[in-house]
């Protein structure tokens, strides 16, 4: 009985992951946080787990598809990463979830809490570090987006770290050139831009700051 459920459960994921897989890379959400739905089927806490980290991904990316019933998806997608985490604590894909669904709706300290749980000694080491630059990423993203006045130094860091655990990132490169050109550190924008520039050739933000600066 249970092996059937559990064949159900992995069935149903694997249908739903389409969708996700989509929602991770138009959003940028870190893109390999796929990662650590690593299927640990010695526990039926872990299967439930995932499955509510899958069920929320879905619904966030419908509320930001939606206009009608957006802040009700989101608090949904919120609910199921609060039962993935009441589940699997120490798993950071569900923290990064509920940060996504918390940004998403407003909620930008709520969500700097609940990436910084996804990026402490109890959570990241299910991230590998790939997963983990780009959630350093997305903590600088958020951060940015609060005050970006008196951010810009308290990023720069995890910007660093993220672009080299994650050195395929193209926004990561480009947010940190928008750090150092705003320190007036003109040359090291340059770089940062022209990294995000070689990863993605048409990244109109790079490109432009580019030509600002007077890129050769």
């Amino acid at each position: 009985m249970f092996t059937q459920m559990v064949d159900d459960i992995l069935l149903q994921i694997g249908v739903v992951l389409l969708v996700v897989v989509t929602f991770l890379f138009i959003y940028n959400v870190p893109q390999r946080v796929l990662a650590t739905l690593r299927l640990r089927l010695h526990s039926k806490s872990a299967i439930q787990s995932k499955r509510h980290f899958v069920l929320g991904a879905q619904l966030l990316d419908q509320a930001r598809s939606s206009s009608s019933d957006a802040a009700s998806l989101f608090k949904q997608a919120l609910d199921h990463a609060d039962k993935a985490i009441a589940l699997e604590p120490k798993d950071a894909a569900a923290h990064i979830l509920k940060a996504l669904a918390l940004d998403a709706q407003g909620f930008k300290t709520s969500a700097l809490d609940a990436i910084d749980v996804a990026l402490s000694p109890l959570c990241r080491k299910s991230l590998v570090d790939a997963e983990r630059g780009d959630a350093l990423f997305k903590r600088a993203e958020i951060k940015m987006s609060m005050n970006r006045s008196r951010r810009v130094d308290s990023v720069v860091g995890d910007l660093t770290a993220a672009v080299e655990l994650s050195p395929e990132n193209a926004n990561a490169f480009c947010l940190l050139g928008e750090c150092y050109e705003e320190k007036k550190m003109t040359e090291q924008a340059k770089k940062a831009y022209e990294e995000a520039l070689k990863l993605r050739p048409r990244f109109a933000a790079a490109k432009e700051a580019l030509d600002r600066l007077g890129s050769s």
